[in-house]
């Protein structure tokens, strides 16, 4: 059966829609909480600024998730569902859970740290244990080792990895949402060519999530996507990753599991970087500093509109390569 684009096209627009349209109302209970980036060192804004982005996003993620499971779970008792939804809700619905449950508790992590600057010690626990529930969960990295601690160990490295490369990147006005809609969009598109619907659709959720945040946040920004943002964009990227099935024994493509590394190449490498010349400069890998790839750029010359605009495009020429494999 050929999955039908309105699905996806629905799954993208209601995502992008709910974002859209409810980012103000968290920009004002942010500003009500004091929930705000307030100028300082580092900074590139000189007024407070809502970090209302990460709830607006989740919004927008879960809001058309649940919907859809609602009508899903309706359709099948009376078999008006497409069988690859209803395959893929009886069949990944613990995951599904676990992922949404994770994709809270991260916001939620990232919320207290935006209020109260975690420790990195905490903030790394907190990261650790909502990695070893979406393992848990049965979302696993195997790379073609059948060890079940290999798979566990590989899977919380690789959530970390790239849970803290956003977090990191998270340094110019629509840098990470950007970067995070473009990986999004990238695994949507790996999973429909390959037939996984259910996977496809949450790329195209997350996806139209950052794109409808994007607007409030780039050029100028009137929000933030806050560590509660960063986190959740990391965490559902490395989920991303993670959920389909790059090669199988009906259709062998060992090389197609680097995929993601290319998907995510840019903020990998920038991780890489910074922590390795944080590192030689004896300092806390966790201190944050203008080393990061958008930095340089604009240090080279280049507005910080127009690095964040050449790191979008080096994001999807990377990335392009992943669905040629």
């Amino acid at each position: 059966m050929v999955f039908p684009f309105n699905f996806y096209l629905a799954a993208f627009a209601g995502a992008f829609l709910t974002t859209w349209f409810t980012l103000p109302y968290w920009r004002d209970w942010c500003v009500r909480v004091n929930l705000v980036d307030d100028p300082g060192r580092r900074k590139i804004h000189d007024a407070p600024v809502p970090l209302a982005g990460g709830f607006a996003v989740l919004t927008g993620i879960l809001t058309p998730l649940v919907l859809g499971a609602l009508f899903a779970a309706s359709s099948v008792e009376n078999t008006r569902v497409l069988p690859p939804i209803a395959y893929g809700f009886s069949h990944r619905a613990l995951e599904l859970a676990a992922i949404a449950f994770g994709a809270i508790g991260i916001t939620g992590l990232g919320w207290f740290d935006d209020k109260h600057e975690l420790r990195p010690l905490p903030k790394f626990a907190g990261q650790l244990v909502i990695a070893l529930l979406v393992a848990a969960s049965g979302a696993r990295v195997t790379l073609f080792v059948h060890s079940l601690c290999f798979s566990y160990a590989v899977t919380v490295l690789w959530m970390l990895a790239v849970i803290n490369a956003f977090n990191f990147m998270d340094n110019m006005n629509g840098l990470c949402a950007g970067l995070g809609a473009i990986g999004a969009l990238l695994f949507a598109i790996l999973a429909a060519a390959g037939g996984q619907y259910l996977v496809a659709l949450t790329g195209l959720l997350m996806g139209g999530a950052l794109l409808g945040f994007l607007p409030h946040n780039f050029p100028k920004a009137r929000a933030f996507l806050g560590d509660a943002g960063s986190h959740l964009v990391g965490y559902l990227l490395a989920v991303m990753a993670i959920l389909p099935h790059f090669s199988t024994k009906q259709n062998p493509r060992h090389f197609a599991v680097l995929s993601p590394l290319l998907v995510l190449a840019i903020p990998l490498a920038d991780l890489a970087r910074v922590v390795i010349l944080r590192t030689l400069n004896r300092q806390p890998f966790w201190i944050g500093d203008t080393n990061h790839l958008s930095h340089q750029l604009v240090r080279a010359g280049l507005s910080q509109t127009r690095a964040v605009l050449l790191i979008w495009l080096l994001a999807m020429v990377i990335g392009s390569l992943a669905v040629l494999l």
